[in-house]
């Protein structure tokens, strides 16, 4: 009887009176009651009619909770299915139509709005605040403190990640037990965590930087968490004392050398600062040397991956790279064209292979085909080079996605919202360099009539559209730069407006 993501990650927490997570108010969770909270949260799942092989979407805020709902998930057989909390009802619409959740959980605040839409494809809603209260706690103070993991092998599915794809269309990435384990067991060697480690965790958990590549490289390393809700530059310079070590994005970075608070003694203790889901600048990379005596560590992964290559742990970290491939990953630059292998040094496709790369996307065999080669190379999307040291660099993406403070926005959703309203004759949407957030969603509109109301426009995107999603700035033209076949040179948008944002 064996439950591979479970018997690795979860079970040893059973055993643990020492603090597993610490929460923002100095509060301890210790490893034996949370491993009591998720097997608790099991058995409601079951109780609930889940099934092995049932997806369990949520929407929820982070908390103690809704990270043990995903080991629940996981105990319980099932497929752990997170949800951007950003997302709006029609979003949210579209992926349970297309994961046919069992039950899902959403904010009580929501569940008004929510509810119908899982009603119309087949899934119960619980609900769960930022406080884990709501009708599932209700449902899991009756439940037992012991539940009999239900078995999962190696090649079970764990987890659906939702990715963008070329036509706008979010593609469900499956990831097995054995996808999360190998990734999770390759960090924990390649970057040094051990049971004395206390990550500062500010990260969200419906993304697998927060989730999969910080939460489970803690678990496996039987270490302990710093649980903040989010963000704040006040809450991650009080708690970081405490701390041995720090995963974040970009902005994390930016806001911190943005105070004067954080100074080379409040970090002198720590062990290691890593940064991904959006480029980093070289010169974030270098004042947070300056400032601090660290040198980040940047990496590069991806939903349909976690994570592929790593700058060293000891060793040259260099900025503008995201290092070399981790032990077991194979990563080669083809041609876009032909997928032969190109010269060192030559811009190409980033193509990766190894236990970390993901299943296919759930009901797009032809997507599956498109983007998963039968030898098992992932086509990435993303244009890189390698260097004569092995040091690979990120140059482009070759679908225009933006990643906007570590979450990937595909141009063509938003176009279609914009192409909508009253005043727009057509849209391009690009990303251009953000000193906060890497880039920034930037609209260029085509007139039409009296031409468009940017306050209008403001106000109707955020009924339709995530906020990370909606522009953050605008510009009008009377029309869109073409090539001679009627393509839309965004690269000229993206030089024209690069310096939008300073």
């Amino acid at each position: 009887m064996a439950n591979t993501l479970y018997d690795a990650l979860f079970a040893p927490l059973a055993a643990r009176d020492d603090a597993f997570l610490i929460l923002p108010d100095g509060t301890e969770i210790t490893g034996r009651a949370f491993h009591a909270l998720i097997a608790r949260q099991a058995d409601a799942l079951v109780a609930e009619g889940v099934a092995p092989g049932d997806r369990v979407a949520v929407q929820v805020a982070k908390s103690p909770e809704a990270l043990a709902l995903y080991a629940a998930t996981v105990m319980a057989g099932a497929i752990f299915l997170p949800l951007n909390t950003g997302y709006t009802p029609d979003e949210v619409g579209y992926f349970l139509g297309n994961a046919t959740p069992r039950v899902f959980l959403c904010d009580p605040a929501k569940r008004d709005a929510l509810a119908p839409v899982a009603a119309a494809h087949g899934a119960r809603t619980l609900t769960m605040g930022a406080d884990g209260a709501g009708s599932f706690a209700d449902l899991v103070a009756a439940r037992p403190d012991s539940f009999t993991p239900v078995d999962r092998a190696p090649e079970d599915l764990a987890a659906f990640l939702y990715t963008s794809g070329t036509t706008g269309r979010s593609k469900g990435a499956m990831l097995s037990h054995a996808n999360l384990l190998s990734n999770a067991e390759v960090l924990v060697a390649f970057w040094h965590f051990t049971s004395e480690d206390v990550l500062l965790h500010a990260l969200p958990i419906f993304h697998t930087h927060g989730l999969f590549v910080a939460s489970n490289t803690v678990l496996l390393a039987g270490g302990s968490m710093i649980f903040l809700p989010g963000f704040s530059t006040d809450a991650v310079l009080a708690h970081l004392p405490r701390a041995t070590s720090m995963m974040g994005v970009p902005t994390f970075y930016t806001r911190l050398l943005d105070d004067p608070r954080f100074t080379r003694d409040i970090a002198q203790h720590m062990r290691l600062f890593t940064s991904g889901s959006a480029p980093l600048l070289a010169e974030t990379h270098l004042a947070f040397e300056a400032r601090t005596g660290h040198r980040i560590l940047e990496r590069y992964g991806m939903t349909e991956t976690n994570m592929n290559t790593s700058n060293p742990y000891d060793g040259d970290r260099r900025a503008g790279t995201v290092g070399f491939p981790l032990p077991g990953v194979e990563v080669k630059i083809t041609d876009p064209a032909t997928g032969a292998a190109l010269p060192q040094g030559e811009p190409g496709m980033i193509e990766v292979r190894g236990p970390n790369v993901f299943q296919g996307y759930w009901q797009m065999p032809e997507k599956t085909r498109e983007e998963l080669r039968e030898d098992g190379f992932f086509i990435t999307g993303d244009i890189g080079t390698q260097d004569d040291r092995g040091y690979i660099s990120i140059v482009g993406r070759q679908k225009d996605l933006i990643i906007t403070g570590g979450y990937n926005v595909y141009p063509k959703e938003v176009e279609l919202v914009l192409d909508e309203q009253p005043g727009v004759l057509e849209s391009a949407v690009i990303g251009v360099p953000h000193p906060d957030f890497g880039e920034a969603v930037f609209a260029v509109l085509v007139p039409t009539g009296d031409g468009p109301d940017e306050a209008a426009i403001r106000t109707a995107l955020e009924a339709r559209l995530a906020k990370f999603k909606q522009p953050k700035g605008y510009a009008v033209l009377p029309e869109l730069p073409r090539n001679t076949m009627g393509k839309v040179q965004k690269a000229l948008l993206r030089k024209e407006f690069a310096g939008s944002f300073g």
